[in-house]
């Protein structure tokens, strides 16, 4: 961002030329003027951070909202809005953040409250709430403090108690593939066995859903081990999860 400030000072022709008084009076005047530049300048920065903060959260795939003790809505990102709109599991009712099912929504009150209220029994890490939509989606709600840490020992005054992360209940593997094969040099076919085997389930399924024998599977995960450093199916879901991205697709 490119700015400018423009000050002019003009002087009627009876007043004659600019003479030493004048000067002195403007040289008064010039640090005060330069102070409100710089002012000026701190607004715009911050309104520039702001926006950047902003556009970062945007690109959740996260919805994500920010609430104060009693639930108000402060902001909401892109996604966040989204859920909004359906109305499904998360409403905005008079400002508020508000859960659809009623004993969700109570224990959101209650966690919103705690965080306004510092309680250590919320953790820095918050708490997860599960979430059902009428269709029997499945979602989940993590509710994270605050107000402790950095924010409580700066003792300014904060607005947000909390912000609520909602996404689905689902391994997120859509941009994950082409680094998992890169970091530990998979081949084609054990990529999508790999991935089958997140998708789809255990070896007999990926067979089935492959159209071949059990026994080559079980050749390509014990390569699959052997390259990832793993022993368990288990385990080969959980590195794929690990790549996961929280950016929206």
């Amino acid at each position: 961002m490119i700015s400018s400030a423009i000050f002019g000072v003009f002087r009627h022709k009876r007043n004659g030329m600019v003479d030493d008084y004048a000067r002195r009076q403007m040289r008064l005047i010039a640090p005060h003027i330069r102070r409100a530049v710089l002012i000026g300048r701190l607004f715009e920065f911050k309104a520039a951070e702001v926006a950047t903060f902003v556009d970062a959260l945007d690109g959740l795939g996260a919805g994500m909202y920010l609430v104060d003790a009693a639930g108000r809505l402060i902001h909401a990102n892109a996604a966040g809005n989204a859920i909004l709109g359906t109305s499904d599991i998360l409403s905005s009712v008079g400002g508020r953040l508000a859960a659809n099912d009623a004993q969700v929504d109570r224990a959101l009150r209650d966690v919103f409250a705690a965080a306004g209220q510092g309680d250590a029994a919320l953790g820095n890490k918050g708490i997860a709430v599960p979430l059902i939509g009428s269709d029997g989606e499945r979602y989940v709600a993590h509710a994270l403090p605050l107000t402790s840490g950095a924010r409580r020992r700066a003792g300014v005054v904060y607005t947000a108690a909390a912000a609520l992360f909602v996404r689905k209940a689902a391994l997120a593997v859509s941009s994950a593939p082409q680094a998992i094969g890169s970091a530990f040099k998979l081949t084609p076919t054990e990529l999508r066995v790999l991935l089958a085997i997140v998708e789809v389930g255990g070896i007999p399924e990926v067979a089935i859903a492959f159209g071949v024998a059990d026994t080559t599977i079980r050749t390509h995960v014990s390569r699959l081990f052997e390259k990832t450093g793993t022993a368990r199916q288990a385990d080969l879901v959980k590195l794929v999860a690990g790549y996961a991205t929280p950016l929206t697709d």
